[in-house]
């Protein structure tokens, strides 16, 4: 770093210290040198340029009036030139800069102003030659890090090697993937670790943020594809931190992106075989030996007592959002119960060993839907329990069943956990039944009201759906579809004609009705 001292220091500049100016001014950094003659440079002066003069602006203005100026444009200090004319600084000139307050130096008649600029950059050139060496080094220990499986924890190391700060890595679901020397055990709790996630949130992210007992945090943004997935903290605000340490932190940041997008990766392939192994478990025995290895492969035993979870947020919103499966696993993981999770558009499906009474699940689910409450507040998450099933070859009912009460959870204001057996009549008769069943019972009842939607355009289906959503009430299903009346009736009685089920009868009533929950089970 260029300072005066180092100018000093430097014998080849024969300079001399006339005024030290206040404490540490001769160490403070020097950003640059600045030869003038102006009475007033102060316009043309940037904050910590070292000011180079003559002084033959002195016919003008005095001492006085143009250190002044100097010293009001933050200059780091005043190097006065001697030259035949004036083999000696004024002494106004001493006076002056020792009542502003700033440093004053003196350049003997044999030197030129240029030697002191050749001294700033050839500073300046090794500077930024130590600063891209270190630059180099530390991306070398950074890449080592995160190929020997360091991830954020080693990166973070590898930073506190050259910089002494309180650091944290956190992703936008509001987890703490690593932390070192925070002073705070090394953790931050669950109010700061919220405050993150909603900031990640914004639209663009914040770039300091107040935490929670912990104060203002600067953010360097760690994107993996495109999207804002992490944020690496310095637990300091961003006007505390040097240039070099920004330099740090900005490129352990375009580390960690490589690291999140590595987790993301191996996060997705296990997403793909858990989706897989659903279909596996709904295809029935033909598939029956493939999932077998496929919980294998998840650390669970296919010949242990098995049992279906399925969580999803209630009415009001999307029934799942990002981020849900991995707080689902989460749980799991510190609940020390081997999982298997597999994440849709309608619900998180967990299929997980049991050897416990049922209602001691009841209870887990509970527990569960408490800590995806705590991660996603606001929402409301439901479970819906399947049924326990004596080893893999059983699972395809209790999935069926799992779904399809939570299904039922979100659309009811009561309890957040229910079996499919505290469900409605209806749905535990259509339980018993083979999907395959179902889904071609719906299929031969709803076949032609598709087929002419398709066809047409039209919207039978929809209006079906609301008719009995609207316990079959007239006006207030036009009112909900904002048609008349008569538009209603016409496509009630359009459904009559393809079905051969007219909504007039109650019992055509109810094969419409369980047509549609058949759909929603198959």
């Amino acid at each position: 770093m260029l300072t005066l001292r180092a100018l000093l220091d430097d014998p080849a500049l024969e300079l001399r210290l006339l005024e030290p100016g206040p404490a540490g001014a001769l160490d403070a950094e020097v950003v640059w040198v600045h030869n003038t003659e102006l009475p007033d440079p102060s316009p043309y002066v940037r904050e910590r340029e070292l000011v180079l003069t003559n002084g033959l602006w002195r016919d003008r203005v005095d001492p006085a009036e143009f250190v002044s100026q100097v010293a009001g444009a933050n200059a780091a200090g005043i190097v006065f030139g001697l030259r035949v004319q004036t083999p000696r600084t004024p002494p106004e000139m001493v006076d002056a800069c020792r009542d502003a307050g700033l440093p004053l130096l003196e350049i003997s008649i044999a030197v030129p102003f240029t030697a002191l600029s050749l001294a700033a950059a050839a500073s300046y050139a090794e500077q930024r030659q130590d600063a891209l060496v270190g630059m180099v080094r530390r991306g070398d220990a950074l890449a080592g890090a995160i190929s020997r499986g360091a991830g954020a924890s080693g990166v973070l190391k590898v930073l506190r090697r050259d910089h002494d700060l309180p650091l944290a890595v956190v992703d936008r679901m509001g987890r703490a993937l690593a932390s070192a020397g925070t002073g705070l055990d090394n953790e931050l709790d669950d109010a700061a670790l919220r405050a993150v996630a909603d900031g990640l949130a914004r639209h663009p992210p914040p770039l300091e943020l107040d935490l929670p007992g912990v104060g203002r945090a600067t953010l360097f943004l760690v994107a993996a594809v495109g999207d804002v997935d992490a944020a690496l903290l310095c637990l300091r605000p961003l006007s505390e931190l040097g240039r070099a340490e920004r330099d740090a932190l900005e490129q352990a940041a375009r580390f960690l992106s490589l690291e999140v997008a590595k987790q993301q990766a191996v996060q997705a392939i296990e997403s793909r075989f858990a989706s897989e192994l659903l279909d596996m478990i709904l295809s029935g025995p033909a598939r029956g030996a493939e999932v077998h290895g496929r919980l294998r492969a998840f650390g669970i035993d296919p010949a242990d007592p098995l049992v279906v979870c399925a969580l999803a947020f209630a009415h009001g919103g999307a029934a799942t959002l990002p981020g849900l499966g991995e707080a689902v696993g989460e749980f799991f993981l510190a609940e020390g119960v081997p999982v298997v999770v597999a994440g849709g558009s309608q619900d998180v499906v967990a299929v997980l060993p049991w050897r416990r009474p049922e209602r001691e699940l009841a209870e887990l689910a509970g527990r569960l839907a408490d800590s995806v409450l705590a991660r996603f507040p606001g929402r409301r998450p439901v479970v819906g329990l399947g049924g326990l099933a004596e080893d893999a070859g059983g699972l395809r009912q209790p999935l069926a069943r799992a779904r399809e009460a939570c299904r039922v959870l979100r659309r009811r204001d009561g309890p957040a956990v229910a079996a499919f057996g505290e469900l409605s009549t209806y749905h535990l008769l259509l339980g018993m039944q083979d999907p395959r069943t179902l889904r071609g019972f719906a299929d031969g009842v709803l076949g032609p009201v598709r087929e002419h939607d398709v066809r047409r355009g039209g919207e039978l289906e929809a209006t079906l759906r609301a008719f009995l959503e609207h316990e079959c009430h007239w006006a207030n299903t036009a009112a909900a579809l904002y048609v008349h009346v008569n538009t209603l009736r016409n496509r009630l009685a359009r459904i009559a004609e393809l079905t051969g089920r007219d909504v007039a009868r109650t019992e055509d009533r109810v094969d419409l009705f369980l047509a549609l929950a058949a759909d929603a089970m198959s």
